[in-house]
């Protein structure tokens, strides 16, 4: 029986005589990379004796969520890794500094952002909520982990059923704290229904790069179709439900989207807003058009931006050093593969960009 989400790992503990106390504690040791045998009293002072005897099957079957494929430090305290799935498909996950993990949500992305090598070969397939936490249990194994940023592989917004369900998990018993824990998305108005009603409601991040809407259907093809204007209003009012401000995200492409008309557009959408403003000079990538903005020209961007009253941090993206952006890994991984498969048994990348979601809302 697979266990790549959670409620399938909750269902196999209740068959074993778990109570909740007991799925909790199980949950809780697994999330924080402890041993189930923690703790000063013997475990057969209080677990049932089924639930007991399984235990170390158990470990070693959510230890088989994922494996280790390749590891990439980075001279600036980062880490990626390239993970295998079960199926043999791939994720990257990243150690940031200052104890922090990126975890992805799916494998491929259907958004196909024109500047990311996540989205180019589409949505592959879901990544369970099981094998979301098991990304940050891995982490766990190698580094403190105090946050954990949904900015790996993939829209969380498309995979929102899962998601929630590893945010709830790691929002309680994966002992994160609430704030700490970082929703990204290009928008999408199920998120800004759902996330209020859920236990754990994290801290959001909105994929923004542009204020013109005709540039930003050209940059995020797939994007759900709200204008910049709508996308920030419907952030604001979480950001007041929560507390918490929200990250914009800002990819800086050279010549694209750095003009002193896209400036004069943040300082409009965003001035008085509970917001803070990230941006990002862009990961380049060799065989897309894109070029990085050189640093001194992003430093001016976000200087500017403060000067006018608009909260902003110039960063970096981890692992520059090591090409390591989001979804390169993968590739170049997948195309090493490839190298010793003659032609003819070679298969076609598989695009399914116009496949609907896989939650089903």
């Amino acid at each position: 029986m697979s266990l790549a989400q959670i409620h399938l790992i909750r269902e196999r503990l209740r068959r074993l005589g778990a109570r909740p106390t007991h799925e909790q504690r199980i949950l809780r040791l697994w999330a924080q990379a402890k041993p189930q045998n923690s703790g000063r009293r013997p475990l057969e002072s209080f677990m049932p004796t089924a639930l007991r005897d399984d235990l170390p099957q158990l470990t070693k079957d959510l230890n088989g969520l994922l494996r280790l494929q390749s590891e990439h430090p980075a001279e600036d305290g980062s880490v990626r890794w390239l993970l295998a799935l079960k199926d043999g498909q791939t994720v990257e996950t990243v150690g940031l500094p200052r104890d922090g993990v990126c975890v992805s949500s799916q494998v491929g992305c259907a958004v196909g952002c024109v500047f990311c090598m996540t989205g180019r070969d589409g949505l592959i397939r879901q990544v369970g909520s099981a094998e979301i936490v098991a990304q940050v249990a891995f982490a766990r194994l190698h580094r403190p982990v105090k946050k954990v940023v949904f900015m790996g592989m993939g829209e969380p917004a498309h995979n929102l059923d899962n998601v929630m369900e590893a945010i709830e998990v790691l929002g309680t018993v994966g002992n994160i704290a609430h704030k700490s824990l970082v929703f990204s998305t290009v928008g999408d108005p199920r998120v800004f229904e759902r996330l209020p009603t859920g236990l754990v409601k994290p801290a959001m991040a909105v994929s923004l790069h542009t204020t013109r809407a005709d540039l930003r259907s050209q940059l995020l093809p797939r994007a759900p179709k709200m204008s910049p204007e709508e996308l920030v209003e419907a952030a604001e009012i979480y950001a007041r439900q929560t507390g918490y401000p929200i990250q914009y995200q800002w990819t800086l492409l050279d010549g694209v989207n750095d003009s002193e008309e896209e400036l004069d557009g943040i300082v409009r959408l965003l001035k008085g807003k509970y917001a803070l403003m990230n941006m990002i000079p862009y990961n380049a990538i060799d065989d897309l058009p894109f070029k990085r903005p050189t640093w001194e020209r992003a430093a001016a961007i976000a200087r500017t931006l403060h000067q006018r009253g608009i909260l902003t941090k110039l960063r970096n993206s981890a692992g520059q050093d090591v090409e390591g952006g989001c979804g390169q890994l993968r590739a170049r991984a997948l195309q090493s593969a490839l190298k010793d498969v003659p032609v003819k048994d070679q298969a076609m990348p598989v695009h399914f960009v116009s496949a609907k979601p896989a939650t089903v809302l």
